[in-house]
């Protein structure tokens, strides 16, 4: 399979790491480009453009943290902070306007009421996506 456009969603955990590292070695062997976002999410009661700083600080230091990362591996990526209600929809939303051919994202380990969990985001861009997604279990 060939990637050209690789989009890494990324949330702050250890397993973004991994997932740009392999989000990289992926793009160097097709040529492809790499966009990594990070999804500020707004509550319902505050319009949908209102810029939270701490939520955007944050996001900030997170994309950069990963810059750092793709540029260890000698990769370029473009970073980008989304806002949004929810997660899911955000990151297929971005998938579709961008056009890309694989959704690489970093999954951790969480257990909910004694059971491994995915969250909602994962299951959510799986079960949407148009494209194929790949999820690093860390």
């Amino acid at each position: 399979m060939e990637f050209r456009k690789i989009l890494v969603p990324v949330s702050g955990t250890e397993a973004d790491e991994e997932a740009m590292k392999l989000a990289c070695r992926l793009a160097k062997k097709d040529k492809g480009r790499i966009w990594s976002v990070y999804v500020v999410t707004i509550k319902r009661a505050l319009p949908l453009d209102t810029e939270i700083e701490s939520g955007i600080e944050t996001a900030e230091a997170i994309l950069d943290h990963i810059e750092m990362v793709a540029e260890e591996q000698d990769c370029e990526i473009e970073t980008d902070v989304l806002q949004a209600r929810e997660v899911g929809p955000a990151i297929i939303d971005e998938a579709v306007e961008r056009e890309v051919d694989l959704i690489l994202m970093g999954a951790k380990y969480k257990r909910r009421f004694g059971q491994f969990s995915l969250g909602s985001v994962a299951p959510y861009v799986l079960q949407n996506s148009l494209c194929p997604v790949i999820l690093y279990h860390q």
